[in-house]
């Protein structure tokens, strides 16, 4: 205010200077008017601060809109002070606001993004505070719950198939040493058979027998002495004698020689045809011997044939045989195994399929707190 003063003091000493001039001036004119002088409120420069205008109504007007218009400029201004410091305090507020919850929201991140999870406890923010959840805990459980699942599955499928498969691999080899013995009893059994089939109908065609005594073949060479070229030579030799031959009475021969029957005929020709001055013949035992020895070797090689057959088609047969009954006796263990792993898996991908949803959800969740992080930080 004061400067303001002095400016209009200042103004007013040049013009009362040349007011004064121009009297000066115009005093010697006569043609001029003479005006009416008012009093003059000129300052000399020792009264410059001498405040000599109390008194006077204009200067009084002049200063008091001149502190009317200072003042409403004045207070215009500190409306408008008032309004930007409290846009500057405002500011202000919402940086110190922004830095404290920065370094919160760093320090709990830090913490907490080893674990995937972000926890904002912050007394000015009690919104965003974040616990876990029902889901963030069935979420773990369901990845812990597929993890021992899927880790059964297989652990199932293969201790179960490894050890039916080493019981059923034992059991296979047991049926197939089985079918072979008794394929090969069967066998020698049927080639037993075979051979004193054989021997009887080579003996019956050579020597043209059906009995030797009072037996019957079949009853006299059986699967024990069919290849016994001694016995069969003795009892064929002992019908000879008894057939054949005169039967020795005491010390004389009772009868004759039987050339009538055909066996007899047979076995003495040989010797015959010697008396008769053929050549040396054979004997008649040892012609039944020569003879028996062809026949049983006949036997023996049919009683081979028939065995290598029959051991080879009962040992196939009771294979099959044996392999299948295995095999329906191991597929229903199967089937458990089969069904237990099914059911893991589908019980492994609907655990997958909810992790996954609830994983989903979660990432969803943090992205937007990440995004408000992102705008506070802004």
């Amino acid at each position: 205010m004061k400067v303001h003063y002095i400016n209009i003091l200042l103004f007013a000493l040049p013009l009362n200077i040349l007011v004064t001039l121009y009297h000066e001036h115009n005093k010697n004119k006569p043609y001029i008017t003479p005006h009416h002088t008012y009093t003059n409120r000129s300052l000399c420069e020792c009264d410059l601060y001498i405040p000599n205008y109390d008194n006077d109504a204009q200067m009084k007007e002049v200063m008091e809109n001149f502190n009317k218009q200072t003042q409403q400029r004045f207070h215009e201004y500190d409306e408008r002070m008032k309004t930007t410091r409290q846009k500057c305090k405002d500011q202000c507020d919402k940086e110190i606001q922004k830095i404290i919850l920065k370094d919160k929201l760093e320090k709990e991140l830090t913490e907490k993004f080893a674990t995937l999870h972000t926890d904002i406890q912050s007394d000015a923010f009690p919104t965003c505070v974040c616990e876990k959840s029902i889901a963030d805990k069935m979420e773990k459980g369901c990845l812990r719950c597929g993890y021992g699942l899927g880790t059964v599955a297989p652990t199932v499928g293969l201790f179960g198939s490894v050890v039916i498969g080493a019981w059923k691999n034992a059991a296979l080899k047991a049926a197939a040493k089985y079918a072979m013995e008794q394929g090969a009893a069967k066998g020698a059994i049927a080639g037993a058979e075979a051979g004193v089939d054989a021997v009887i109908s080579g003996l019956t065609n050579e020597f043209g027998v059906l009995t030797l005594g009072v037996e019957p073949l079949g009853s006299v060479i059986n699967v024990t002495n069919y290849m016994k070229v001694s016995f069969i030579s003795e009892k064929i030799y002992s019908h000879y004698s008894t057939t054949c031959t005169p039967s020795m009475v005491g010390y004389r021969l009772v009868g004759d020689f039987n050339l009538r029957d055909p066996f007899c005929k047979l076995v003495m020709k040989p010797s015959l045809a010697a008396s008769r001055g053929e050549g040396i013949g054979p004997r008649p035992a040892e012609f039944i011997e020569t003879t028996v020895k062809r026949v049983v070797a006949e036997g023996t090689k049919a009683a081979a044939e028939e065995t290598t057959e029959v051991t080879t088609s009962q040992t196939a047969l009771l294979k099959a045989k044996n392999i299948a009954a295995v095999e329906a006796t191991t597929t229903p263990y199967y089937t458990p195994i089969i069904v237990s792993i099914v059911a893991i898996v589908i019980i492994v991908l609907i655990m997958v399929i909810i992790y996954l949803i609830l994983r989903y959800r979660r990432k969803k969740k943090m992205k937007k707190k990440l995004q408000y992080i992102k705008l506070l930080e802004e």
